[in-house]
């Protein structure tokens, strides 16, 4: 259902207003159950993960790369108008041309996530979404089979983590884990060895962890600025680090990631 704009103050398109402001898309998309795919690309691919549209955006210029999409999607309303139109209706340039407002899937239940998973990351409080993009990015790359999160975690379902994704955050599985203290115990339970990423005394080298070759491991990485809380710290079976050289003693934990995804793929040993 094609429908060519005429102004850019039509209620109609409301999911797409201010995209540029971060805050008031972590409180409505969630809450209204929605997210936003970005480039013809993603929306291909949230699609085709199953994923439900409740409609689409897009400058004139990009239906023709999209088209076989609305007419595989006939009731779904696709809202079209010039560029300048949806820059301002968004308050971002829309360089990719096309973009998708799309029903959240229902919550994953963590049980089921685990059965059959051998590698699991589990990302505590990282609050970039540009680095939880890339995470699920090397996730998918690197044969991780699933991916938990902490409740103040961003959402990997921001526009941002989608795109720096590209798609990704709909290849992986992933759920929230609960609040409070006792939070891994579901991968103690589930057989997991949990071995977080931190420069601890007794921590072992990637290569030492990667060498136990671990029927089930969970690798944990913690926030960008205060690293795995104590808490975390405490429960682990294993702190482990990644050897680095000109003194340096850490890595952004986007790149942590794919380095320890890369070093603990089993397939690898």
């Amino acid at each position: 259902m094609i429908i060519h704009l005429e102004t850019a103050n039509d209620p109609r398109v409301s999911d797409y207003v201010s995209l540029t402001d971060v805050q008031l898309r972590k409180v409505k998309e969630p809450a209204e159950g929605l997210y936003i795919a970005e480039s013809p690309k993603v929306v291909r691919r949230a699609l085709a993960a199953g994923h439900q549209a409740r409609s689409f955006f897009l400058a004139e210029k990009r239906m023709p790369e999209v088209l076989d999409v609305l007419e595989a999607h006939p009731d779904v309303p696709a809202f079209v108008g010039t560029g300048a139109m949806l820059e301002e209706i968004t308050g971002i340039n829309l360089h990719r041309g096309a973009m998708a407002a799309m029903h959240r899937p229902a919550p994953v239940e963590i049980g089921s996530l685990l059965a059959g998973a051998r590698r699991v990351a589990v990302l505590e409080d990282i609050s970039d979404h540009t680095n939880i993009g890339a995470i699920f990015r090397s996730a998918a790359a690197l044969g991780v089979d699933a991916v938990l999160i902490s409740p103040r975690c961003a959402d990997p379902l921001y526009r941002r983590s989608i795109r720096v994704s590209m798609g990704a955050v709909f290849q992986i599985p992933w759920a929230r884990l609960p609040e409070g203290p006792g939070a891994l115990d579901v991968l103690h339970e589930a057989g997991f060895t949990t071995a977080a990423l931190a420069l601890e005394p007794d921590s072992l080298s990637i290569h030492e962890l990667a060498a136990r070759n671990e029927a089930k491991l969970a690798l944990i990485l913690g926030s960008e600025g205060y690293g795995l809380s104590p808490e975390t710290l405490a429960s682990v079976n294993h702190a482990v680090m990644i050897p680095m050289y000109a003194g340096v003693d850490s890595l952004n934990v986007a790149a942590a990631s794919a380095v320890a995804f890369f070093a603990t793929d089993p397939r690898r040993q």
